[in-house]
């Protein structure tokens, strides 16, 4: 069987691979990618804040990361995390509930009465602005980004970055026990992931928040089980490649716990 032959589905997983970014090289690449698209693109943070051209903030130091990796020149292509409370902490100690709590619908956010040890919020989801231009356009408005030669077939599949990149999050929360899902997301994503079959129930107004966004929430097992056929294809193998990055970060955690409580 040719490539082109193959399912957009699998000619996604041809020409990228997602895990989970448990090195410091791989977290580098994520912030890279969040710099180039929230602070150079779009200018949603201030390129003065971040000197060393890396996009991060104090969330990220209790979030699990996923990144997007182009097989064939090993650019990063897109990134998402996923954002836990820290311990103790419910909630408002999520990006959303510290900035965005006012765009809420509170009587309906006490309506879904959630533990907040099942709740996770997904966030940072960007694709580099080289995998979502289109071929020959090699320049942005802040200067010469090289631009990815490929072929016409293998530039359909970039469509899928944003997709696969949240169904990465997806077998995060369900690897974690994470199942009640959060996010605030510009008006075009919730539409796209619902014509696969993931919907979201929106929860509040939209506001100027990195772009205007909404509050939205959904559950992993209803993500899973409205999963079109094909792209459950594309979830599954997902979640293969993401889990055992996912037992390998336990075993490290696991074996730092020992030292910090003999400490």
């Amino acid at each position: 069987m040719t490539v082109t032959s193959l399912s957009l589905t699998d000619s996604f997983r041809h020409y990228f691979k997602i895990n989970l970014a448990l090195s410091e090289e791989q977290k580098q690449s994520v912030y890279g990618i969040r710099y180039r698209v929230y602070c150079e693109e779009f200018g949603y943070e201030p390129l003065a804040n971040f000197p060393n051209q890396m996009e991060f903030d104090d969330f990220d130091s209790r979030s699990l990361h996923c990144l997007v990796t182009h097989k064939a020149t090993g650019r990063g292509a897109g990134c998402v995390r996923l954002v836990f409370p820290a311990d103790g902490k419910t909630f408002e100690d999520l990006p959303l509930g510290r900035f965005c709590a006012d765009s809420l619908d509170a009587h309906l956010l006490a309506q879904l009465c959630l533990p907040d040890k099942t709740i996770c919020e997904v966030s940072r989801l960007a694709v580099d602005g080289a995998f979502r231009r289109r071929a020959g356009e090699t320049r942005t408005r802040f200067g010469d980004v090289d631009a990815i030669d490929c072929t016409f077939h293998e530039r359909r599949t970039f469509s899928l970055i944003s997709v696969a990149a949240f169904l990465a999050a997806t077998a995060l929360t369900d690897l974690s026990g994470r199942t009640n899902v959060f996010a605030m997301m510009e008006p075009f994503l919730p539409k796209l992931l619902a014509r696969s079959g993931i919907t979201f129930q929106k929860i509040g107004k939209e506001i100027e928040y990195h772009g205007y966004r909404a509050p939205y929430f959904s559950t992993t097992s209803s993500a899973i089980d409205g999963m079109q056929a094909d792209l459950r294809k594309l979830y599954d193998a997902i979640y293969k490649e993401v889990k055992s990055d996912y037992l390998q970060h336990l075993k490290a955690v696991e074996a730092v716990l020992p030292k910090a409580s003999s400490q």
